[in-house]
């Protein structure tokens, strides 16, 4: 076998590997200085109860924030340690949790892979206590990590994990984003140099240290090897071949992995909950306090009733807290065949080779989880197999694999590794459906794969993963890990369809540099610029510099690159140069991509965005403003000149009051139709001519109207996150004349384009508003009257954009809200309270439009609002829209509002001749139609975006 590159010149005296599990942790290590060398365990010391520390196998990845005066001081501090913490994590963390969930994170790995949440803020545990700290995903996984580095360093002081070569494990599947966070997570814990190296590829090379040099005769050339991952929270499914070389030995190649799935163990505890909370309550649903409590007692009935000699039932018992929960406890006697069939027909279904998954979200939404839409794990297995049918075959393969009598989708040997297959009745069925879709019709026997052994399948990837830094040592048999995904640059066309330049292909190993030297581009410099990146794990085959249309079928967009590239200290004008593109793989597998100039030696590198998809501030390029179309350059041009001639000292001039009016005409149709490439186009017109607002009141209320109209919603058109902050930059905070109408335009403006701001220039808009809201309250407590000064129309603009800032953290959005209602109560101008509740719904609601869901309020505060307002007399229409939005059912219970508070909601809509639709989005979920994305954002949205 071919030996893998030496890591370092002077390697450190142990390779150690780590696993950072969604439920469990683990880590092994190479002591190099022994001889022969092996892998071994390392045990990992943890608190299991106050102030009692015993050495385990795994640290369960749980973490636990004690209450106020909960355990005496210093029951939580490590014996290493002089810190007295407040927390715990492992296996104290997992089973204290249970008694008291709301101080609990778990699944923190899954978070790191959820692009619907701001994965660096402080969101876990998802809707915990009140008083307890909340952790991003990065920092709680940074603290499984120091935890294994401060026990590691206390048995090895001499020899720290820091200086010690550390391979990290993580999903095949996790893109880019996901990878990035985990190498932040690790720096965190005070490991600043990590390699990565897939969880799949780990078990394998585990498999390959356990038979020693028995291996070779078990596996063959030509051979397909699948290797089925299923953890706590991620189903990861991977290929290898078995391929033969010229002096008779064999080299393992991975070449194929399957689609990021939150789908696993926890998927079944959550199913086995539903179950039995079914039972216990019917349609009804349990307080989230109690249902997590509930799901924590699933998952110790899912192992008792799936492990070998389980008994024939059990009883499940859920207790009381206090005389208002439950009643003091219930119970329900669940029997071993019931929760098996449970699992097979909703994770195991036999299923016939061809069937495909459901893209309809018909999964569970529990935790806020973007939970795989559909639970059975045979149909996403099923795909992966046909869809890799004829993958990565080479010509004597590809002429065999023809002359077989059996489907080329087929895999000849399997190994399973993940807590999952702990059950050998989930790992025999699994074995059943694969069985069963390669019976040999020829013979009529049954077929059944090789199945490799894996008696460890919870320390199986540490394991691997210290085998896999003994192979970058030259040490052990190597699996040649291309890479899995052909990656691709959104380039301009001659056509109207997006297209796509391969610049990185699947199957090159990390190193590789690929220079597409046959194909010549046109780079802009000085100005800003996008480039788009797509991803495929399907197309494997396209090679780099070939042109290709975008496939949303087959690939998938990520965060694109945005930049200015200048040219030098000297700021100039901008201009298009001839460049070519290199490309490279590193070694922790993500993308690095450099433009060389053709003709000179200036290079410019393109990083990976990936705040677009870790920060709720940085926008992904959806590109379906430009998909609108685009207008006749003439007609552009015109509009753009009356709007120069309104704005600078030109020898026609025009006034400002009445250019909407003009520009329709000019532009031959009304302003509700003008596309986003259009309105794009006029901001930049007036972003230009920006000083031109100073020259009276009426100029910069105009010139304010005009820019929040071209740029709104502030997302959804190529560089609207450039044009936002260019936007924000110009105007300073300031405006030059304080006119009423300048001042209503004024919060217009940052209302139509809050998508795009950042949380911090929303905080520092809100702020200097709500304390003097918060002055005017404490005044009218204390008997003073007290009055908020703008007039009504300066005042409505004012609330309504103060409710559509949706990056603002819980506690600023309840005050806020708080508020608002209190003001309604007492407001005595219908456009003013009309405008109170719209901020109040867009505060509230179950549903941001374009947040974070870490962001959402409590459902009990909501809750509080609804009630409200249904005891107010309001304009019906006002009113509703904010109590559908308190009260919209989203099938996440820790978002949801009581259900005996939605059918008071639901009975108050139909009572006050609310929308159907409103009535059905409070009853039954589901997405606002476009009149009703008009309503939430505050007016029409420009054709071809959404809100959501």
């Amino acid at each position: 076998m071919e030996p893998g590159p030496s890591l370092d010149p002077q390697p450190s005296r142990f390779v150690v590997g780590i696993d950072l599990g969604t439920t469990n942790s683990a880590l092994a290590y190479v002591d190099t200085a022994e001889e022969p060398w092996r892998v071994r365990t390392f045990d990992i010391p943890q608190l299991v109860a106050p102030g009692t520390i015993e050495t385990r196998e795994t640290l369960p990845s749980f973490h636990y924030q004690r209450g106020a005066e909960e355990f005496p001081a210093g029951a939580l501090r490590l014996p290493w340690s002089l810190d007295d913490p407040d927390y715990a994590v492992g296996v104290m963390a997992r089973d204290h949790g249970v008694l008291v969930p709301g101080r609990l994170i778990a699944s923190a790995k899954s978070w790191l892979c959820h692009s619907g949440v701001d994965r660096s803020a402080e969101l876990l545990p998802w809707h915990g206590a009140p008083d307890v700290e909340k952790l991003s995903p990065v920092e709680a996984s940074a603290r499984y990590l120091a935890h294994l580095r401060s026990v590691w360093n206390a048995r090895f002081a001499d020899h720290p994990l820091e200086e010690q070569d550390v391979v990290l494990t993580l999903p095949a599947s996790f893109d880019e984003v996901a990878r990035e966070l985990t190498v932040r997570s690790a720096a965190r814990a005070g490991l600043p140099r990590v390699l990565l190296v897939e969880e799949p590829q780990a078990a394998f090379y585990a498999w390959i240290n356990a038979q020693g040099a028995d291996w070779e005769r078990v596996v063959r050339p030509g051979q397909k090897i699948l290797v089925c991952d299923i953890g706590g929270g991620t189903s990861d499914f991977t290929l290898l071949r078995v391929r033969g070389q010229a002096d008779g030995k064999v080299r393992f190649h991975r070449v194929a992995v399957g689609e990021h799935l939150i789908l696993g163990g926890d998927n079944l505890d959550l199913a086995l909950a539903h179950h039995v909370e079914r039972r216990l309550t019917g349609d009804g649903k349990l307080e989230p306090r109690a249902w997590s409590v509930l799901v924590q007692k699933g998952r110790q009935a899912k192992e008792t009733l799936l492990a070998p000699n389980a008994p024939e039932s059990l009883v499940v018992h859920l207790p009381g807290s206090g005389a208002r929960l439950l009643g003091g406890g219930m119970q329900v006697e669940l029997s071993r065949d019931e929760v098996r069939h449970l699992f097979f027909d909703g994770f195991l279904p036999a299923v016939p080779l061809d069937a495909r998954p459901s893209k309809q979200r018909s999964g569970f939404r529990e935790f806020g989880l973007p939970y795989a839409p559909d639970a059975a794990m045979t149909r996403y297995l099923a795909a992966f197999l046909t869809a890799h049918r004829h993958v990565a075959l080479d010509e004597s393969e590809d002429s065999a694999a023809a002359a077989s009598d059996h489907d080329p989708a087929r895999p000849d040997l399997v190994l399973f590794n993940g807590g999952f297959f702990a059950s050998d009745v989930l790992r025999e069925r699994l074995l059943d459906v694969l069985a069963s879709w390669f019976h040999e019709q020829r013979t009529k026997s049954r077929w059944s794969p090789q199945v490799l052994s894996n008696e460890r399948l919870d320390l199986a990837v540490a394991h691997g993963a210290a085998y896999y830094g003994m192979v970058r040592r030259g040490q052990g048999v190597r699996i040649a890990a291309g890479l899995a995904r052909t990656y691709y640059l959104g380039v301009a066309s001659t056509t109207n369809e997006p297209s796509a330049v391969c610049v990185v292909p699947a199957g090159i190993e990390e190193g590789t540099e690929i220079e597409l030297r046959d194909r010549q581009f046109e780079l802009r410099v000085r100005e800003p610029v996008e480039f788009p990146l797509h991803t495929s794990a399907t197309r494997l085959t396209d090679r780099p510099g070939e042109l290709v249309p975008v496939d949303p079928e087959q690939m998938t967009s990520l965060p694109p690159i945005r930049t200015v590239l200048e040219t030098g200290r000297q700021r100039g004008e901008a201009a298009t140069l001839p460049v070519h593109l290199h490309a490279r793989l590193t070694e922790i597998g993500t993308l690095e991509m450099w433009c060389a100039e053709t003709s000179g030696p200036r290079r410019w590198r393109l990083q990976f965005d990936v705040r677009a998809a870790t920060e709720t501030d940085r926008r992904g390029h959806t590109g379906s403003g430009e998909q609108r179309g685009m207008l006749d350059e003439e007609i552009v041009a015109a509009a753009r000149g009356l709007i120069e001639r309104a704005f600078s000292a030109s020898s026609e001039p025009v006034p400002p009051e009445g250019l909407m009016k003009r520009l329709a005409e000019a532009i031959g149709m009304p302003r509700a139709d003008w596309p986003p490439s259009l309105l794009r186009s006029l901001w930049e017109a007036a972003a230009e001519i920006e000083a031109g607002r100073r020259r009276s009141a009426a100029h910069e209320a105009r010139w304010l109207h005009l820019v929040g109209f071209a740029l709104r919603p502030g997302y959804g058109v190529a560089l609207d996150d450039w044009r936002v902050q260019q936007t924000w930059r110009l105007m300073q905070r300031k405006l030059t004349h304080a006119s009423p109408t300048g001042r209503a335009e004024w919060w217009i403006l940052w209302r139509r384009i809050a998508g795009g701001l950042v949380a911090g220039q929303q905080k520092s808009l809100a702020e200097p508003v709500l304390a003097e809201l918060r002055a005017v309250q404490r005044a009218r407590e204390k008997g003073r009257g007290g009055d908020f000064r703008p007039a009504a129309h300066e005042a409505a603009e004012l609330w309504r954009a103060l409710g559509a800032m949706e990056l603002l953290n819980t506690a600023t959005k309840e005050e806020l809200g708080n508020l608002a209602i209190e003001f309604a109560a007492r407001e005595k101008t219908p456009t003013i309270s009309a405008a109170q509740l719209w901020a109040l719904g867009r505060l509230g609601t179950r549903q941001p439009t374009y947040g974070p869901l870490n962001a959402t309020i409590a459902p009990e505060v909501a809750t509080k609002w609804a009630r409200r307002i249904m005891t107010m007399k309001q304009e019906p229409e006002t009113a509703a829209l904010a109590v559908m939005q308190l009260t919209r059912r989203t099938l996440d219970r820790y978002r949801d509002v009581a259900d005996d508070v939605r059918q008071q909601a639901i009975v108050w809509l139909e009572r006050h001749g609310a929308p159907e639709h409103f009535v059905q989005l409070a009853r039954e979920a589901g997405q606002l139609a476009d009149e009703e994305q008009g309503l939430v954002f505050g007016e029409s949205l420009p054709h071809g975006l959404r809100i959501l």
